[in-house]
């Protein structure tokens, strides 16, 4: 078991029930549209916000939307989300419950980037701020990757060293950590691999789950449970977020669904129930999934042809379609991600074996779309830059072209290259 960690008046770990959170994709500078958006994650059943902070100017965005929150009796904690700048991770203590941060990202030079989080710990101990330590596949940097390539091996590492600092403090006790990947194989693997080694330590902190960049519609659902559910069934898990590329309380249902299936009843039931047919595909993801992903079975029979796909298709397994990687949005995103991401999906759904991913903004996207063959991202501005695996070949495009110059050039790589296309 966990030990537990305080986030506001939320209790992590430690035997308490799974907390179910998710993420605006306001812009943290609309105050309105934010508190707007976090009442009604609130009220949908979210225990948990997180806001992105890309700028010190939205520190202070985010203070106001707080007090505005705590003015009409919301508590739920806010997690502020930081990409890169340990000078805006360390504005936030005492505004934000958790900071979400990856302290490999806050410098070039890892020396100096232990430097930061060790001056970061002390700024949160001061505050009893808690600390997410944020993982993903694709972002690891070079000081892990040259010495163990980017593995799930090497993300189970990168974490332990952050973690043991934080052991090392005496500030393990207000730490979790997060491994995320849109890879299901490689997300399951980096947490068991992270379990082991807490487990070796002694030090067995609350764990974050998710899938990210799951993408949308059934597709996306079928991908989180799939993983979610495997870690879950393997007591691994405290805390969960289904992330899709949709309204942030559309996320709420389907991770409801898998707290209250693998863990302890919450006080008042489900706030967020499911459709028929969502608990249909969660059932049978969450029958299947976890069985297919530990290699019990290699296949099994369902009167459901799409759904049999679809589960095998997040597993791993089979590929009848194409797999996307699409980040859910946030307040760094700078179009219409959600329409424009059905639109990828139709423009390419002729294509087999390739993998697109379409990312909300040039911060996270290179990196966080690790494995994908061709990527989409915005630049903000109305241009796009597409990447070919991890190179940006067409850059400064306009959004109404882009679609389509995507598709060329996945075409003009098929020709030399044969991709399957039904």
């Amino acid at each position: 078991m966990s030990q537990t960690v305080q986030v506001g008046p939320v209790k992590i770990g430690g035997g308490n029930p799974i907390v179910v959170q998710t993420m605006c994709n306001t812009h943290t500078s609309d105050i309105e549209a934010t508190v707007c958006q976090c009442l009604s994650c609130a009220k949908a059943g979210a225990e948990m916000v997180r806001i992105t902070v890309p700028s010190l100017a939205d520190v202070e965005n985010l203070r106001l939307i707080r007090d505005r929150l705590r003015s009409v009796g919301c508590t739920v904690p806010l997690v502020a989300d930081v990409h890169f700048s340990s000078e805006i991770a360390m504005a936030l203590p005492g505004i934000a419950d958790k900071i979400r941060i990856n302290p490999g990202n806050f410098h070039p030079r890892h020396e100096t980037a232990r430097e930061k989080f060790a001056l970061l710990i002390e700024k949160c101990r001061v505050f009893g701020t808690a600390i997410r330590i944020g993982i993903n596949h694709g972002s690891l940097g070079a000081y892990i990757t040259e010495k163990y390539g980017n593995t799930p091996q090497a993300m189970a590492l990168a974490a332990m060293e952050w973690l043991e600092m934080a052991i090392e403090a005496d500030y393990a006790d207000k730490v979790v950590v997060s491994l995320k990947a849109s890879n299901t194989v490689v997300m399951v693997e980096a947490y068991r691999a992270l379990g082991r080694m807490m487990k070796e330590r002694g030090v067995m902190v609350p764990l974050h789950l998710g899938v990210t960049e799951a993408g949308n519609g059934e597709s996306g659902r079928i991908k989180s449970a799939v993983a979610i559910a495997t870690l879950l069934e393997e007591g691994l898990g405290d805390t969960i977020r289904v992330s899709l590329t949709e309204a942030p309380e559309n996320e709420l249902p389907a991770a409801w669904y898998l707290a209250e299936r693998y863990g302890l009843p919450h006080p008042g039931g489900i706030p967020s129930p499911l459709t028929e047919r969502e608990r249909y595909i969660l059932d049978a993801a969450c029958e299947f999934g976890p069985r297919l992903l530990r290699g019990e079975i290699e296949d099994f029979e369902s009167e459901d042809s799409e759904l049999h796909d679809e589960i095998l298709q997040a597993c791993r397994k089979k590929f009848y379609k194409p797999e996307y990687i699409a980040c859910p949005g946030c307040g760094r995103t700078l179009y219409d991600l959600q329409g424009t991401f059905e639109r990828v999906k139709a423009a390419t759904a002729g294509f087999r074996n390739v993998l697109i991913a379409v990312m909300g903004c040039i911060v996270n996207g290179p990196g966080e779309m690790a494995d994908a063959d061709y990527g989409y991202v915005g630049e903000g501005r109305g241009l796009v830059t597409i990447y070919r695996r991890r190179e940006p070949v067409l850059r400064h495009i306009p959004e109404a072209e882009a679609v389509e110059r995507l598709v060329e050039l996945i075409r003009q790589d098929a020709a030399e290259t044969p991709l399957t296309i039904n």
